[in-house]
């Protein structure tokens, strides 16, 4: 009898044995996952997806959160390490990464090495370390981001995002959220063999100096840049993805609004950038207020005619940049305010600002949307809540700082700045021109004249050409988009806006979707934390001895009938 039950045990364990042997077979095989979060955290985007599967090389990625970090950081490492498992899935063995930290070695090895990452892009962080309960704080500056190497190129992202206006739990939770995207757009570039063509347009007064270094620099960094002087072409060659306004300060001609809207029609994008005033912090330099008026850029009908207006008008807001003064007779400087200097607010509702931080701009005219014509309006930037418009001509003076703004006279909201049209556009010139012209046209640019676009096209209107302007420093020189001159450790989101509406116009929508991922930041509450601290000490103190208690008694009760005489 004991022969036969130790037989059926052996069968048992053998048959259990080989259960688990197979389906560690099949699991190596076939195998799936199950994203039961309420937000989709570990589900990669369509976009996403699709880019790892075509990887027809091998990406290494180095994280540098390796290190004796505070929690939020060893969170955003956690993060990071899921997503590129995640990664892993679709590329398999073609995403590498491995996690590395960048303080060590001999210090000229160690600065040498940091200051590479600096050139790639990725901003250093001063965080304060305590090394000893008896000894104060000490800097120590860390590279929250990535080196990702794909066959010859290399390119750097920044994991932590900017912090203006987020506190310090909200910008780890966006940083989290834009994980999936900064990686995907990364290799996403770095699989381009040819970056899209962008025309920097020239010939009405466009910017080309220092003002724009940062500008310039950025574009050519991340795309193949050329420039176009508008009247030495006869057309806009289709070979260019986009083409960039940057301020323009002369009077555009209707044969120069003709290249812009064929351009259009043959699916050109543009991205504007324009002051319809002649307001600029450079007229207040020198003397104590200047009045703004119309620049005559002579944009309006063709703006008018793909779906918005520029108005002729100044926007004011209590949420805004800040200029020193002086503000007593000893001559001690103040930061103050300045309302002509809004802290503009993405919408939040589409990819190109998702998780946006404010974006800086000087002297921005609102806009208003046309009704009609079949073409989307999605707005981008707006300014806060507490906001008005002045119309032309304005008076801008320095007396604008000095007294204080009455909260009751800023009683419009959101104005918009930026403006996302999509869509069919008509030309300004149907039904306006002759054979003769349509011929010279079809001669010119061996393309017929059109009278509207032939497929859903796409542009960005911003009332703002400061947006992508940059200050200069007699020290520094030219500084980042989206920099006080005066408090340069406030970096807004100037850079990325442009970035955003750039990738947006020309190649990388799909894997633009990823910056609508959004993680819910959940907190415990603090004061309820507080009140029932001890409770939920004692509770977990108690509840896990007491479980074990509980099996141990029930295990010995069941020993015992099972083996009483």
């Amino acid at each position: 009898m004991a022969i036969n039950r130790r037989k059926k045990y052996l069968q048992r364990a053998i048959v259990v044995v080989g259960v688990l042997v197979g389906v560690n077979i099949l699991a190596a095989y076939f195998h799936t996952r199950w994203d039961l979060t309420a937000e989709k955290r570990y589900t990669l985007t369509p976009g996403t997806k699709n880019l790892l599967r075509g990887l027809d090389s091998t990406v290494t990625i180095e994280i540098f959160l390796k290190g004796d970090y505070p929690a939020s950081f060893r969170q955003l490492a956690q993060s990071s390490q899921e997503l590129l498992e995640e990664f892993r899935e679709y590329a398999g063995q073609r995403v590498q990464f491995s996690f590395q930290s960048p303080g060590q070695g001999p210090d000229s090895a160690r600065l040498a090495f940091q200051q590479t990452l600096v050139e790639k892009g990725i901003v250093p962080f001063n965080m304060q370390v305590q090394e000893d309960a008896n000894q104060g704080y000490s800097e120590k500056l860390i590279f929250p981001g990535a080196l990702l190497h794909y066959g010859s190129k290399t390119v750097g992202i920044n994991l932590l995002k900017n912090q203006g206006g987020l506190n310090p739990e909200a910008t780890m939770n966006s940083s989290e959220s834009l994980l999936e995207y900064q990686f995907a757009n990364a290799i996403y570039q770095l699989q381009q063999k040819q970056p899209p063509l962008v025309g920097y347009m020239l010939g009405n007064g466009e910017l080309l100096g220092a003002d724009v270094y940062d500008l310039l620099t950025t574009m050519q960094t991340n795309y193949l840049l050329d420039t176009i002087t508008l009247q030495s072409v006869s057309y806009i060659p289709k070979d260019f993805d986009a083409v960039v306004f940057a301020k323009p300060q002369t009077r555009f001609t209707d044969e120069d609004k003709l290249k812009i809207d064929q351009y259009v029609m043959n699916g050109g994008k543009v991205l504007w950038f324009i002051d319809e005033l002649n307001a600029s912090i450079d007229s207040l330099q020198h003397q104590e207020s200047f009045v703004a008026f119309d620049k005559g850029l002579n944009l309006e009908d063709i703006l008018f005619r793909y779906g918005v207006r520029i108005n002729q008008d100044l926007v004011q807001d209590m949420q805004s940049d800040f200029v020193p003064q002086v503000v007593d007779r000893t001559g001690q400087m103040q930061p103050l305010g300045f309302p002509y200097f809004p802290l503009l607010t993405p919408t939040g509702a589409h990819p190109i600002v998702k998780n946006l931080d404010l974006v800086l701009s000087h002297f921005a005219s609102s806009i208003d949307t046309v009704k009609g014509g079949g073409i989307t309006k999605t707005l981008l930037l707006t300014t806060s809540a507490n906001s008005r418009s002045v119309s032309s001509p304005v008076e801008v003076s320095w007396n604008n700082l000095r007294v204080k703004p009455n909260r009751r006279e800023f009683n419009r909201q959101f104005l918009p700045v930026a403006v996302l049209l999509e869509g069919q556009f008509t030309s300004l010139f149907r039904n306006r021109l002759d054979e003769n012209t349509h011929q010279a046209i079809q001669r010119a640019s061996g393309q017929p004249f059109k009278n509207n676009s032939d497929t859903i096209n796409k542009m960005i209107v911003v009332s703002d050409a400061d947006v992508i302007t940059n200050a200069f420093s007699q020290k520094s020189g030219p500084l980042q988009m989206g920099v006080n001159l005066y408090d340069q450790s406030m970096v807004y989101a100037n850079r990325e806006f442009l970035l955003n509406s750039l990738g947006y116009l020309t190649h990388n929508a799909s894997i633009m979707d990823a910056r609508n991922k959004e993680l819910t930041l959940r907190l415990l509450n603090p004061e309820k934390v507080k009140q029932e601290k001890s409770k939920w000490q004692a509770i977990c103190f108690i509840v896990p001895i007491g479980l074990v208690l509980l099996f141990a008694a029930i295990f010995q009760f069941i020993r015992q009938r099972k083996f009483e005489v």
